[in-house]
C-alpha cells in the first residue's frame, strides 16, 4: 500500500484519537496584531517565509506566542474568533518549530526529531511544545483534535500551514473573525490557482494531496470538482478525471 494512501486512511479517524477538551479561559478575544506585523514583514505575497527575519525578532514572536498560551478562547467567544484563534496559533507556533530547529540546518519540517516516524506518534507534529491554559498540546492536538474535530470548515486546510512548499501559502496577514469568510476563500482562490499545487483544465484536475487526505471534510460538505469549481478560474467539467500530485515537504522559505 502506498504511504499516501495508508495515511488518507489513518486521517478517517485521526481526529478522534487527538481529541483533546479544548482549552479555555475566561479571557476576552485576543488581538492579533502582533502575529500580523510579524507576517506583513516576513511573509511576501506568495506565502514564502523569511525565517531568517523571524529569528532576529524572536522577541515579538514570544510576546504573540506568551498571549496565546496565557488566553485560551472563553465560552463568550464567537466561533469565529476561536476558529480565528486556532488557525494563528498553529501556524505562528509551526514558525516557531522551525526556529527551533534552524541550527540542525534542515530543509525540510520532516527532518526535525528522529529519522524513523511513525504518522501520529514521533512526527514533528508530536512534538509537545505547546501550552495553552495549562495543556501541554503538540500540532495535531490543535489541528485534528480541536480544529478539526470543533469547526466544521473544510476550508481550514486552506489556511493551516505546514512550512511546506506544497501547503496553502502562509497568509501574510493574521485571520480574525471579521474578516475570516473572507479571508478562507481569498485562500482558496490563492492555493487552487497556484499551479505548482493544483492543475485544473476542463477534462483534469491534478489537485494537491491535501484533497485526498482529506477528503471526507470537503466531501462532507460538496463533491471535491465543487470545491475547485468554486475557487479555480478554469472551470473543471463535471466527468473531468481526478489525479494528484507529488507533495512537496520542501521548507517554504529560507534561514
Amino acid at each position: 500500500m502506498k504511504i499516501t494512501s495508508l495515511l488518507s486512511i489513518i486521517l478517517i479517524t485521526v481526529s478522534s484519537c487527538f481529541a483533546v477538551n479544548a482549552p479555555t479561559s475566561t479571557a476576552e478575544p485576543i488581538s492579533h496584531e502582533i502575529w500580523n506585523g510579524l507576517l506583513k514583514k516576513y511573509v511576501d505575497n506568495k506565502g514564502f517565509v523569511d525565517y531568517a527575519g523571524f529569528k532576529k525578532d524572536q522577541t515579538e514572536l514570544k510576546k504573540y506566542l506568551d498571549l496565546v498560551e496565557n488566553n485560551a478562547p472563553g465560552d463568550k467567544w464567537s466561533k469565529d474568533e476561536k476558529l480565528a484563534y486556532w488557525i494563528n496559533a498553529y501556524n505562528a507556533f509551526t514558525v516557531q518549530l522551525i526556529l527551533d530547529n534552524t541550527k540542525n540546518k534542515i530543509t525540510s519540517i520532516k527532518d526535525i526529531g528522529s529519522k524513523v516516524k511513525i504518522p501520529f506518534v514521533n512526527t514533528p507534529w508530536d512534538v509537545k511544545f505547546i501550552n495553552i491554559g495549562g495543556k501541554k498540546m503538540d500540532l495535531n492536538n490543535i489541528e485534528h483534535g480541536i480544529i478539526r474535530k470543533d469547526f466544521s470548515e473544510p476550508r481550514i486546510h486552506f489556511a493551516l500551514v505546514c512550512a511546506a512548499k506544497s501547503c496553502p501559502p502562509l497568509r501574510n496577514e493574521a485571520y480574525i473573525a471579521s474578516k475570516l469568510d473572507k479571508q478562507l476563500d481569498d485562500q482558496g482562490t490563492d492555493f487552487l490557482n497556484d499551479a505548482y499545487k493544483n492543475k485544473v483544465t476542463e477534462k483534469e484536475a491534478k489537485l494537491s494531496n491535501l484533497f485526498k487526505w482529506y477528503g471526507g471534510d470537503f466531501k462532507g460538505k460538496m463533491t471535491v470538482l465543487d470545491w475547485v469549481n468554486k475557487y479555480s478560474k478554469v472551470q473543471a467539467n463535471k466527468d473531468a478525471t481526478i489525479s494528484y500530485l507529488n507533495y512537496s515537504w520542501d521548507l517554504n522559505g529560507k534561514y
